[in-house]
């Protein structure tokens, strides 16, 4: 199991090891970074120049025709990266960004009456997704300190579903939580804690920047009310690739907090009246115009989920990650590091080793040519992603590693993360 020759017996047996040459790899590389930012596929390059060759040769008709009209393209979009949340078509939408759509979909389904006025979240979250649940608090003239309740975790790594659960009291109005826990990537029970706040008549959303593209969702199935995510990690969109959000259906009809014009019915929204006539779906989430350009990529990026599916990469996902354990615990473990995240298939798509000298590891891994992610305080995550990434690229990656902490190459190194970690 850990020679080398074991990798490439299992890089033969893979069924979408085709789709490595799909993307733009790095000569000399090993990229494990997949979980911060995607890698550039053929098509997703494809996808873009064609819609920049709409706007050369379109110009301003670009808008209604084309092959992919842009007056439409956050519909048409929305509707490829259904299946990978398991929505109901109209369910999804791409728009905004993360922050964006939490902003909006806070500001439409927080409505603080009597002594329901708290928003349930977790100490764990994405700093994101807590700035803009304490702005939303304080825009409704509450204290963010007193009505943003946080569920703590015993270890700092995990959340314990039942603790979620049991925070659920009379005084939440709200609940916001992430679908994969950035850090760790602990995989939360988003059945088990969508059935308790439904139950309880509590709307719930999850953040999916760190699931989507790694995992399967059924989003409509669990009667979740919201989500949203990027398409840059796992989706592989491109730095500053738009967002999408979620909203089921039980859900169409209500108002959105933030209204804009692209939230109008195709119909009637040059219509210019200043009664807005919203969308009956999630499209009436919209507030501007489409960020064309940056939604361009994503077309091409979800070509190659929509052809394996995502119970496939997820398959082949956990099977990266396992054997990458493996690996850890036998090469590794005279070294001081300690594995992070879920040991069993609760786990998303990358591993997390804790180890005091992490951001100087992180800084000898790319010298060596591994492109890891160092997460404060210890952290180095490392994602093996299931359509880019080999079982060899795995096994190179902890030699490399191995070799860093046998020689402490670290050493030249401050252990003090670049300005962008």
């Amino acid at each position: 199991m850990f020679k080398i020759e074991y990798a490439r017996q299992l890089d033969a047996q893979d069924e979408i090891s085709q789709y490595k040459r799909e993307f733009y790899l790095m000569k000399d590389v090993l990229y494990m970074d997949g979980n911060s930012l995607g890698l550039l596929s053929k098509r997703a390059e494809a996808s873009l120049l064609n819609l920049l060759s709409s706007w050369k040769t379109l110009g301003i008709d670009g808008w209604t025709e084309g092959e992919n009209p842009w007056f439409y393209m956050s519909e048409t979009v929305g509707e490829k990266m259904t299946p990978l949340v398991g929505g109901k078509l109209g369910e999804v939408i791409a728009t905004g960004s993360t922050t964006s759509n939490l902003h909006q979909l806070v500001a439409t389904f927080y409505k603080p009456t009597g002594n329901k006025t708290k928003i349930l979240a977790d100490e764990l979250n994405f700093p994101s997704d807590i700035y803009a649940l304490k702005s939303q608090i304080a825009l409704k003239g509450l204290n963010p300190a007193e009505h943003l309740v946080q569920v703590e975790s015993e270890d700092g790594r995990f959340l314990s579903e039942d603790r979620i659960i049991e925070a659920m009291t009379e005084d939440i109005a709200l609940i916001v939580l992430p679908g994969v826990l950035y850090r760790s990537g602990q995989v939360l029970n988003m059945k088990k804690i969508t059935a308790a706040a439904n139950d309880r008549g509590i709307p719930i959303g999850f953040d999916l920047c760190h699931s989507i593209g790694s995992v399967p969702h059924s989003l409509h199935e669990w009667g979740v009310d919201f989500a949203f995510w990027c398409t840059y990690k796992h989706l592989n969109g491109g730095p500053g690739s738009v967002g999408g959000l979620f909203v089921h259906e039980k859900n169409f009809g209500t108002a959105p907090g933030l209204a804009g014009w692209f939230g109008s019915k195709k119909e009637s929204q040059f219509d210019m009246n200043h009664t807005m006539d919203p969308a009956e779906d999630s499209s009436a989430f919209q507030v501007g115009t489409p960020h064309v350009l940056s939604l361009a990529p994503v077309i091409g990026a979800l070509e190659m989920f929509e052809e394996v599916g995502i119970n496939r990469i997820r398959e082949k996902s956990l099977k990266l990650t396992s054997y990458m354990m493996n690996l850890i615990e036998h090469e590794l473990s005279e070294y001081g590091f300690t594995v992070g995240n879920p040991i069993d298939d609760t786990r998303g798509g990358h591993i997390l080793l804790e180890h005091k000298e992490a951001a100087r590891i992180c800084k000898a891994l790319k010298e060596a040519g591994v492109i890891p992610d160092f997460r404060a305080p210890n952290g180095v995550r490392l994602a093996p992603v299931a359509l880019y990434n080999t079982f060899e690229d795995v096994w190179h990656t902890l030699q490399k590693l191995k070799v860093i902490m046998d020689e402490k190459r670290y050493d030249k190194f401050e252990n003090k993360r670049g300005v962008v970690a």
